[in-house]
């Protein structure tokens, strides 16, 4: 490759030195990806990344954006150990291609950073915002695709069976990339049908907690819930009755290979993508029969936490899977990771017939006001004191995070006002139903 002073430089109104475009694409392809697209770091859609992008890397002026596609079969295989071995070594190569890339351009006196495909992530940040940059929203803006509605991008061509990688660059490209015009999703809802803990409804709602707690239960939370069943058994047998031989070998497995996915059926079931569609388009009984039901037929444990509406849909749709009880393992560490949380793990089956105004105020070492508002099954979450309460709770900020930590006692907190309600205790009953521990 020749050195950048002798590659095709433009200049731009905002930069004296932007990319070639058909260059740097060309130098991606090269290195392995599938396709490619470039997005300005400026562009609406990155604003709610955009400082931790800088923060990382102050220069950047440019993303690129690339797909690695995943081979088909291995990820529909029942056998979940097949379709993790494909996860983890087309991980392996998204972070290997952005390596390459970066190398090139360094080689060529450009300047770029490639942040981590999946993980390791910055874990001093859990269970907050631990990832640089959100690859699917980068994809989207690059025009690689757009989100289905179970939450994964699908490429017009790929479908879904591809992982995403991201590269920050510090200059301008001399074009860069737009959303594609429509959806490649076909609202078929297979993936629906497929996922065990129904995190995906019917409408296009989604339960973050279902599927964080089960189709990740050897990542992260679920591993720190795993070592607390440790910790809190006195002897092996007592261990062997919270977990058995099975779960600790998965979890051997997934310390010494790399942690593996419970499920992901919402991508081994997607028929989406012009190089996936055609067995679906010819024959969908066919397609369903061979592809869907086994997952759905599957004798597994489906990981739950107790009271959610997961646990009432395999116990409903699924008889002949094991339910696991378990902790959310999504525990705050600050009030703001509270209020932010409070959408991700809401259950809204349980807030059927609920409508209601909360607030809360916090006291102590961190001070917020916020408003919770239940109604039609939904939650919104505002900053300050809105509307005219049902319920209200003052708190110590630090007494509430160790109550929902399980390290504090609640009857102890109102004891001593360190909790503090007013209004019917109805009304806080039905706010722990809507957010189960």
């Amino acid at each position: 490759m020749s050195p950048l002073t002798e590659l095709p430089i433009l200049k731009t109104k905002t930069s004296t030195v932007a990319l070639d475009q058909e260059w740097l694409k060309t130098v991606c392809l090269n290195s392995g990806a599938d396709d490619v697209g470039f997005v300005e770091i400026d562009r609406p859609e990155l604003d709610k990344d955009r400082s931790d992008i800088l923060k990382a890397f102050p220069r950047t002026k440019t993303l690129i954006s690339f797909v690695v596609r995943m081979n088909r079969e291995p990820i529909r295989s029942p056998a979940r150990s097949v379709a993790n071995l494909e996860f983890h070594h087309t991980g392996d190569q998204v972070n290997e291609i952005a390596r390459d890339i970066v190398k090139e351009l360094e080689a060529n006196g450009g300047r770029a950073l490639n942040p981590a495909m999946g993980f390791p992530m910055e874990m001093e940040k859990f269970p907050g915002k631990i990832w640089t940059v959100s690859h699917k929203i980068v994809a989207v803006a690059a025009g690689l695709g757009q989100m289905g509605i179970h939450r994964n991008v699908i490429h017009p061509k790929f479908g879904n069976f591809i992982l995403l990688g991201t590269i920050l660059i510090d200059t301008e490209v001399t074009a860069t990339d737009k959303p594609i015009d429509y959806n490649p999703c076909l609202e078929c809802k297979l993936c629906v049908t497929a996922c065990p803990v129904g995190a995906i409804g019917q409408d296009g709602y989604f339960d973050f907690s279902a599927c964080y707690t089960h189709n990740y239960r050897e990542f992260m939370g679920g591993f720190t819930d795993w070592v607390e069943q440790v910790a809190e058994s006195k002897t092996a047998k007592q261990y062997r009755k919270k977990v058995n031989d099975s779960e600790s070998a998965s979890m051997w497995q997934s310390l010494s290979f790399g942690a593996n996915y419970k499920a992901a059926y919402c991508i081994a079931v997607c028929p989406a993508g012009e190089d996936v569609i055609s067995p679906f388009k010819e024959d969908r009984k066919g397609f369903v029969s061979e592809i869907v039901k086994p997952l759905q037929r599957k004798e597994e444990t489906i990981f739950v936490v107790p009271g959610s509406d997961a646990e009432s849909h395999v116990a409903k749709r699924f008889s002949h899977k094991q339910i696991k009880q378990v902790g959310n393992s999504l525990c705050p560490r600050s009030i703001q990771g509270f209020l932010d949380g409070l959408p991700l793990i809401f259950q809204r089956n349980q807030a059927e017939g609920l409508t209601a105004t909360y607030h809360f105020t916090f006291t102590g070492k961190e001070t917020s006001k916020a408003t919770v508002i239940f109604q039609n099954k939904t939650v919104r979450v505002s900053k300050g004191l809105v509307g005219r309460p049902d319920f209200q709770l003052t708190a110590d900020s630090q007494t509430w995070l160790g109550f929902l930590a399980k390290g504090k006692s609640l009857f102890w907190a109102l004891l001593t006002r360190k909790i503090r309600i007013k209004g019917p205790i109805k009304f806080l009953k039905a706010f722990a139903r809507c957010f189960p521990l």
